[in-house]
């Protein structure tokens, strides 16, 4: 008969789970107080019962040690992200967070850092326990949460993660501060909770290395254990372990101290086994031993929380001791055994991978043939221990001599110098971001050393050899470090240091991705065609302001292409009928955040389409290329006229992520006549803040006066209804729009007490596009003072039907709303041949919209040449001889077609969360359009100028101070003309003959 204890009915009552034979049932022992009477009744078992204790000794007093066989319910799919890039897109979703504890705070705020920054852990008040653990975790803990990510009440501007908070349900994970050793006294228990702690690797550490000397023997045994000291927890009890280590000759007698890498368990010898009583007498510090015995639990006066298994003690059936000359001889554990508790993370899309791959293992294929490398900084891990390793990389940190970081563009790996070499090397003379390549042999890290922030932060590599390939200044002008990082004119002038930063490397290698998806899908799924097209070409009328290129022909000059879109409609007539390209376009126009004089688009054209296939492609593409750590898109994305974004969003690029749609009153305020007068178009919107967030401070109402003043076309109004609705009808506004307007307005909008009414009225579009723009100023501030959570979420939409025409500057004069190449749309062509009622006319034209930022536009293209002709020279008022290589290319037969431009770098700007598309181009312009790296634009020389047939000429301002300082001034206006060249001023050109 086999038995296990399952349940304590009483004091005197234990029932034992029973197999004999086959047959399962219950027995009932009764026992009296002091253990010696014994009545043992069979009863019948309901198979369905869990739960055991196992009894062992004689008839005498004696320990019962529980097993607790209950599993906790699994946790809901799980997420693991850094702390540093937990952001709004993780709202509401369940997510591990690994890290250490850097401060705590009112004894339910918690905040962690890893590499990639810091996130703030909560507790919630109804969560008692929860709390508890908060406050009795020290500062320098390193833990692993669980919990929900929820929107903070008071955003932290001053970190990125500012936004959110995670509420945590659950802490699976507590390593103390500990010493090298794996004790000392800071080393507490860890936390034992409804999941084991277990280590996430048994192979050899660095302190065991250390420890077995060179012995083969010894390391294949520790290398293939399946079990390790520091892993056995209340979980474990009643399993059968063998354990390798060393004992502490301090505990010596019945209790036994088994000490290896990975922490230290109790275990419990039979002194009156003669066997075991003399091989515990020989042993000494620098013996290894082998243990096998059955894990129990100890009583609870014997706990020991001054190390993690002090729950439970083994009891040993078997005690030898090893001799390291001797081969290990066991059984071999294949290398795929050995897994990551946590999934890695792949570096461009910050997503988890499978289990099967090793942890941050770059997903480009085979990145270290060809090199002098054996592996990258950021691929190393468990399955490695063992292996001679070369790295090669930039020298990041140093810390006591002995321990340094080298860090590459995959991720960064501690290297560990021995005692002979450390002396030898000393590695704190070489400067920061020296080149290095290091040999060595990957090891394990002690369990309280694992740095759970890093990639690599389960092993270290034990340096043998290293060169210095180039060793770096003393003092570089930038230091990579996330924390008071340089201000961007220096970012960009020394820009090949600032791309080392994790963040610009993640932008790239998300860029490179996209790009690829892009392709991918264009070529292979979509059978497309990628054609390179000139970058130097004719100037285009009508568009965007171009950048001249002087050629060695005097008077001819070439302009740098705005826009392949000539050359890619020319291609639809050469039968290339699925054109794509990955095209970089220039615009001689002013930088901003969004805008560089050259930038990237994908650009594509194809015939026999139309327009609602064209936006099905492009929807298909950019779920295809979206990057995983941006959520999935869903399509097909929604679609606004133009009339409509205009009325409900006040501007032609909304940003439909929040409501607060305008409201249109222009029936109401038309009800005083005066306020009308001298409007052609007149329109009036407005936007509503209902109360209790209808506060309006001093700086925001600045804010919005300052933008009302843009559009002088208009009157901007802000009201709130105070102190109630009747006499607000009556009170000042009254005396500027009238009684009858209030009282409209009052019934129109159902207005209460305490509401703020913002609105505009005069000119209807700048009317819209002003309320438009206080709409986002408003919801901005609101944002800002913790009203509402920023929402970081993607939302695409299309936006359709733009007029073909927008009036010119000039009285009579018109100007395309996209390009003159635009087709009108065919329910509108009866205005377009009467040629009245131009600005109705709409195109067939499409802009795509991300979060309020226009990232792609394209239309359908005029194939037919006499209605191309018709609109460049009868209504553009245009040279049309300028596009007779355009026209003689319609007339030899061309297909209907269409096309679209995406803009790549703002499209990536928003993937990953900049303000700014510098941020995801390699090497941008500044702000002022200067290059901050070489200097450009640059005076040329002489020489240069008679090549190419130029001709400089001062401006009239330069000359007026020249001839003002007199003759002695020559120089000085040599040198004011020099240093408005390298400004970017415009310069007049002038061709020689």
């Amino acid at each position: 008969m086999n038995g296990l204890l399952c349940k304590v009915v009483n004091r005197r009552t234990i029932l034992s789970f029973c197999r004999s034979e086959g047959n399962f049932g219950i027995l009932s022992l009764n026992t009296n107080e002091k253990y010696n009477e014994r009545i043992v009744t069979s009863h019948k078992l309901d198979t369905r019962n869990q739960g055991a204790f196992i009894m062992h000794g004689n008839n005498k007093r004696q320990r019962n040690s529980f097993i607790d066989f209950y599993t906790p319910p699994p946790p809901p799919d799980v997420l693991s992200v850094k702390c540093g890039d937990l952001w709004q897109g993780y709202l509401g979703m369940y997510v591990r967070l690994r890290g250490r504890i850097v401060k705590a705070r009112l004894g339910r705020f918690l905040e962690i850092r890893d590499s990639r920054g810091i996130a703030q852990l909560v507790a919630d008040d109804d969560n008692p326990r929860m709390l508890r653990m908060f406050q009795s975790i020290p500062i320098d803990s390193y833990i692993t949460v669980y919990g929900i990510v929820r929107s903070r009440l008071t955003p932290n501007k001053s970190i990125p993660t500012g936004y959110v908070e995670l509420h945590v349900e659950d802490i699976r994970d507590v390593d103390y501060p500990m010493d090298e050793n794996g004790s000392g006294p800071n080393q507490r228990r860890r936390l034992n909770t409804s999941a084991p702690a277990a280590p996430v690797s048994r192979t050899v550490t660095s302190i065991e290395f250390k420890k077995i000397n060179g012995s083969k023997g010894l390391l294949d045994r520790l290398n293939n254990r399946l079990t390790t000291c520091g892993e056995l927890r209340s979980i474990d009890v009643g399993k059968h372990v063998t354990l390798v280590g060393w004992i502490d000759r301090k505990k010596h007698g019945k209790f036994l101290h088994l000490r290896d890498g990975y922490g230290q368990t109790q275990i419990v010898i039979d002194n009156e086994n003669p066997v075991i009583k003399q091989t515990v007498a020989a042993i000494n510090a620098d013996s290894f031993v082998l243990v096998k015995g059955h894990v129990v639990s100890r009583p609870s006066s014997n706990k020991n929380t001054a190390f993690e298994t002090g729950d439970i003690e083994v009891l040993v059936e078997e005690f030898q001791m090893l001799d390291p000359e001797l081969p290990y001889d066991g059984p071999i554990l294949p290398q795929n055994q050995v897994q990551s508790e946590t999934e890695p993370m792949d570096i461009a899309n910050n997503t988890v991978e499978t289990s099967q791959q090793q942890k941050s293992a770059p997903k480009t294929p085979k990145v270290n043939t060809f090199t002098n490398r054996t592996h990258t900084c950021g691929e190393l891990g468990d399955k490695d221990i063992g292996k001679e390793v070369v790295l090669c990389g930039w020298l990041e940190f140093e810390r006591m001599r002995k321990f340094f970081t080298l860090r590459d563009g995959y991720g960064c790996t501690q290297i560990m110098l021995p005692d002979d070499l450390g002396e030898k090397l000393r590695i704190e003379t070489i400067p920061f971001e020296s080149i290095l390549q290091v040999k060595g042999t990957v090891m394990g890290r002690p369990p309280g050393m694992r740095n759970e922030t890093m990639a690599t932060g389960g092993i270290e590599v034990i340096l043998s050899d290293l060169q210095i390939l180039n060793k770096a200044k003393s003092k570089l002008p930038i230091e990579i470090r996330e924390h008071n990082r340089a201000k961007e004119p220096l970012r960009l002038e020394y820009r090949y240091i600032d791309l080392r930063f994790s963040d610009m490397q993640k932008n790239l290698r998300t860029r490179s991705k996209v790009l690829m998806k892009m392709r991918e899908y264009l070529i292979n799924h979509a059978g497309f065609v990628e054609v390179e097209t000139p970058t130097l070409f004719r100037r285009s009328p009508g568009g965007a302001q171009e950048f001249v290129v002087p050629s060695r022909k005097p008077g001819h000059f070439y302009s740098l292409v705005q826009s392949p879109q000539q050359l890619k409609q020319m291609l639809m007539v050469g039968a290339i009928d699925r054109y794509f390209q990955i095209a970089r376009c220039y615009r001689d126009e002013a930088t901003r955040p969004d805008r560089q004089p050259e930038f990237t688009q994908l650009d594509l054209e194809l015939s026999f389409s139309d327009r609602d296939k064209i936006m099905e492609l492009i929807e298909k593409v950019l779920v295809n290329c979206w990057p995983d750590f941006c959520g999935a898109l869903n399509t097909p994305f929604p679609r606004l006229t133009y009339d409509q974004a205009m009325a409900d969003y006040g501007t032609d690029k909304p940003d439909i992520r929040f409501a607060m749609k305008l409201i249109d009153i222009t029936q109401a305020i038309e009800l005083n006549p005066e306020l009308k007068e001298g409007h052609k178009n007149f329109g009036s919107s407005a936007v509503l803040i209902k109360f209790p967030h209808s506060s309006l401070p001093n700086q925001l109402k600045e804010n919005l006066n300052n933008i009302a003043k843009q559009y002088p076309k208009t009157k901007f109004v802000t009201s709130k209804i105070v102190p109630d609705v009747s006499q607000w009808i009556e009170g000042g506004l009254t005396r500027l729009v009238g009684q009858d307007v209030t009282k409209a307005l009052s019934s129109e909008l159902h207005l209460e007490d305490n509401d703020l009414l913002l609105f505009a009225y005069g000119d209807k579009e700048q009317s819209q596009l002003l309320m438009g723009r206080v709409r986002v100023a408003m919801r901005q501030s609101m944002e800002v003072r913790g009203i509402y959570t920023p929402d970081t979420s993607f939302s695409l939409c299309w936006v359709l039907d733009f007029p073909l025409l927008s009036e010119g500057e000039k009285e009579g004069t018109f100007e395309s709303v996209h390009h003159p190449f635009t087709a009108p749309h065919p329910d509108d062509m009866h205005l377009l041949h009467a040629q009245k009622d131009l600005p109705k006319i709409r195109s067939l034209a499409y802009d795509l919209v991300l979060n309020g930022q226009e990232i792609g536009g394209g239309s359908i293209r005029i194939h037919d040449p006499n209605l191309q002709k018709l609109i460049i020279q009868d209504l553009l008022k245009l040279d049309i001889t300028e596009f007779n290589h355009m026209l003689d290319a319609l007339r030899s037969g061309c297909p209907p077609h269409g096309g679209i431009a995406l803009g790549i770098d703002r499209l990536l700007a928003i993937m990953c969360n900049v303000e700014s598309i510098r941020d995801v181009i390699a090497f941008p312009k500044g702000f002022d359009g200067k290059d901050h790296l070489s200097k450009a634009p640059m005076p040329i020389t002489e020489a240069e100028k008679e090549l190419y047939n130029i001709e400089i000429k001062v401006p009239e301002k330069v000359t007026e101070k020249v001839t003002e300082t007199g003759n002695s001034s020559s120089k000085s206006a040599e040198i004011t003309n020099t240093s408005l060249n390298e400004s970017g001023t415009t310069e007049t050109i002038k061709a020689m003959s």
